[in-house]
C-alpha cells in the first residue's frame, strides 16, 4: 500500500515492516503526527487492541491491564499443566500471543522431614492454646519452629538438581513447558481472575486519585439514605457515605441534588474504597472559603479559627500581615458577593467574619460580634472572661439559645460570663448547655427582634461594619 500527500510519500510493505520515505513542510508535521499514530494502531494485535480499549475505557494503565492477563494465565497453566506445588510466573507477548511460563522458588536449607512433622505438631498445639485465650498466635512465639513453603521455597538439594550452582538464598525460575491450549475450565478461571485484578486495579487508580483530594472538597451527587439514616453520595467511580454524625441538621438531602462535601477520611477496605464524607466539619468552612476568597486562598489572608453550630451558625476569625489588605472585607467581598456564595453553599448558615487579635480582651469583643462590648475583665489562671454589655446588648450577646456566645467561646479558648449593665442585672455562662428558662423566655423575643429589624445581624456586610467601628472606637 502506498500513500502520497504532497508532504509525505510513505510505503507500507507487510504488518511489521514499514518503509518510509518522508518529505516534510512545516505546516504538515502536526498531520503526519496523527497519521502515524493511526497507522501505527492499525498494525497492532487484535490482543492489543483489546487491552487498549480496557485502559481507555477503566482508565488503566496498559502494563496494569497485562499484569492481570498474565496472573490469568498463570491461573489457567496451574488448573490445566501444573499444580498446587507450584509458584507459576507467566509472560505473555499482546503481539504474537505467546506464552512462557516459570516455577518461581526461593532456595533454602535442607530441613529433615521428621523435624518438619514434629515441628508442624508443635505449631498446631501452640494455636490452640493461644484460641483458648481468645488471641492470635505471634510470630515471635513460633519463631523456634522450622518453616518450609512447599509452593514458593525449594530446599538447596533438589535445588541443585535443578541448578547445579544453586546457592541458599537465591531466586530460581524454573522453565515450564506449554503442552497446548487451555480447556473451558481454565479458561473460565482465567476469566473470573481477570475480571477481579482489573476491579482490585481499578479501585486502586481510583483510591490514588481520591488520596490526593482527601482533606478537600469534592463534587458528588446524593443517591439514598441507607437504613441507619446515612448518606450515600455518587462521586463516580464509586461512592462515599456521610454518617448521620457529619450531616448539618435539618438540611434536605434529595435524590439527584449535585453538592459539595469534605472529603474527611478515605481507606481501602475489605469490600473496596471506603470514603467518608461530611458537611459539618469545620474544615469544610475553611475550604469553602480558601475556594472563594483568593486572598486566603494565595495565603495573603490566615484563618486563625473557626467554630461552628453546622446549620445554625458560624465564627470565623481572619487575619492578615499586609497592611494594605482588609481581611474581613476580602472575605465579605463586593456588596457581600463572596460571602453570600458561602452562606448558600452551607445550606444558609449565618458567618460572622471577624479580627483575629493577640489581645484576648479585643478578640473576646470582636468575637461576641454583633454586640457591642462595654469592658472585658480577665483571669488568666482560669481562662475566664466576665464581659460587661449594656442591658440593650445582652440579649443579642448571648444570642439565641446561648449560640452566640458558645460559638465566640469555643472560638477564643476562654469560658466566657455575660453580665448585663443596668436594668436589672442578669448574667449567662458560655458553660451553660442552654441559656436559663427565665433568661431565655424574657430575652428570646428581644433577639429575635434585633436579628429581624437591626441590619447587623442577618447581613455579613453590616456585621463588618459595626466590627470596624468597635476597632475604631480601641
Amino acid at each position: 500500500m502506498t500513500i502520497m500527500l504532497p508532504f509525505l510519500y510513505l510505503r507500507i510493505t507487510d504488518n511489521t515492516d514499514l518503509q518510509m520515505m518522508i518529505v516534510i513542510s512545516k505546516s504538515g508535521l502536526s498531520v503526519i503526527s496523527k497519521l502515524l499514530l493511526i497507522l501505527t494502531y492499525n498494525i497492532m494485535s487484535d490482543i492489543t487492541k483489546a487491552i487498549q480499549a480496557i485502559c481507555d475505557e477503566k482508565g488503566l494503565e496498559f502494563n496494569a491491564v497485562l499484569e492481570s492477563i498474565e496472573a490469568a494465565l498463570a491461573a489457567a497453566y496451574r488448573k490445566d499443566f501444573g499444580n498446587r506445588q507450584q509458584n507459576i510466573k507467566v509472560k505473555f507477548d499482546p503481539e504474537t500471543a505467546n506464552i512462557q511460563a516459570w516455577d518461581v522458588k526461593e532456595v533454602v536449607e535442607d530441613i529433615p522431614e521428621e523435624k518438619l512433622l514434629a515441628d508442624q505438631e508443635e505449631l498446631t498445639k501452640r494455636r490452640e492454646a493461644a484460641l483458648a485465650e481468645g488471641r492470635e498466635l505471634t510470630e515471635e512465639e513460633t519463631a523456634d519452629l522450622s518453616h518450609f513453603n512447599p509452593k514458593t521455597q525449594l530446599m538447596i538439594t533438589a535445588a541443585k538438581e535443578v541448578v547445579k550452582k544453586a546457592k541458599v538464598g537465591e531466586t530460581l525460575e524454573i522453565v515450564l513447558p506449554v503442552p497446548g491450549e487451555f480447556g473451558r475450565m481454565a479458561a473460565q478461571t482465567a476469566k473470573q481472575v481477570i475480571i477481579q485484578r482489573l476491579r482490585e486495579a481499578e479501585r486502586s487508580t481510583v483510591f490514588d486519585e481520591l488520596k490526593e483530594q482527601e482533606g478537600q472538597i469534592i463534587q458528588g451527587v446524593v443517591q439514598r439514605r441507607d437504613k441507619i439514616g446515612s448518606i450515600i453520595i455518587d462521586l463516580g467511580k464509586v461512592t462515599g457515605l456521610v454518617p448521620v454524625n457529619e450531616q448539618i441538621r435539618g438540611e434536605q438531602y434529595r435524590p439527584g441534588a449535585r453538592m459539595r462535601f469534605y472529603l474527611q477520611s478515605i481507606a481501602m477496605g475489605v469490600r473496596g474504597v471506603e470514603i467518608i464524607l461530611s458537611r459539618a466539619n469545620n474544615k469544610m468552612v475553611e475550604e469553602i472559603f480558601a475556594q472563594e476568597v483568593p486572598e486566603i486562598g494565595s495565603g495573603a489572608v490566615e484563618i486563625k479559627g473557626i467554630a461552628r453550630e453546622p446549620g445554625a451558625r458560624a465564627k470565623v476569625a481572619v487575619f492578615t500581615s499586609d497592611e494594605a489588605i482588609d481581611p474581613i472585607g476580602a472575605c465579605i467581598g463586593q456588596r457581600g458577593s463572596r460571602i453570600n456564595t458561602i452562606i448558600t453553599e452551607l445550606g444558609g448558615e449565618k458567618i460572622d467574619v471577624i479580627q483575629y487579635n493577640e489581645d484576648a480582651a479585643t478578640y473576646l469583643k470582636h468575637a461576641l460580634s454583633p454586640a457591642k462590648v462595654e469592658s472585658v475583665e480577665l483571669n488568666d489562671e482560669t481562662k475566664e472572661a466576665v464581659v460587661n454589655v449594656p442591658a440593650d446588648q445582652f440579649s443579642l450577646a448571648i444570642g439565641r439559645g446561648g449560640v452566640n456566645v458558645r460559638l465566640a467561646a469555643n472560638l477564643t479558648g476562654w469560658t466566657i460570663k455575660v453580665v448585663e449593665k443596668g436594668g436589672e442585672e442578669k448574667a449567662v455562662s458560655s458553660e451553660d448547655t442552654e441559656v436559663t428558662e427565665k433568661t431565655e423566655n424574657t430575652d428570646t423575643e428581644n433577639t429575635e427582634e434585633k436579628e429581624s429589624t437591626d441590619p447587623s445581624a442577618p447581613s455579613a456586610e453590616a456585621e463588618v461594619a459595626q466590627d470596624k467601628e468597635g476597632k475604631s472606637e480601641e
